[in-house]
């Protein structure tokens, strides 16, 4: 019952045909393609242009993002302290009942 069944390979039945043979063909290299001309390159330009009021909203984002990000973690350490002082109150508790038996 908890020996392992091992399936045996099933036999062909029937007509077998043998293997056709794949003969090679010839390649004939393609003819070369000629490059393309070169573009010429744009002339470089500043990527941003920094105003004042674009610093500013870009100090205000940033500001607003560490505020949320510092929430959001601030809220976890208290949930994970908040859950171990629970366990803590729950042992000593347990500790206290089963000490008096």
């Amino acid at each position: 019952m908890f020996q392992p069944k091992i399936p045996t390979m099933p036999q062909p039945t029937g007509l077998v045909t043998p293997p056709t043979v794949v003969e090679p063909t010839a390649i004939t290299p393609a003819v070369a393609t000629p490059q393309p001309a070169a573009v010429p390159a744009a002339p470089s330009r500043p990527a941003v242009r920094l105003t004042p009021s674009t610093a500013l909203a870009l100090v205000g984002g940033g500001t607003a993002v560490v505020l949320v990000v510092g929430a959001v973690l601030v809220s976890m350490l208290l949930a994970v302290a908040i859950t171990a002082a629970s366990v803590a109150v729950c042992a000593v508790v347990l500790r206290s009942l089963l000490s008096r038996r």
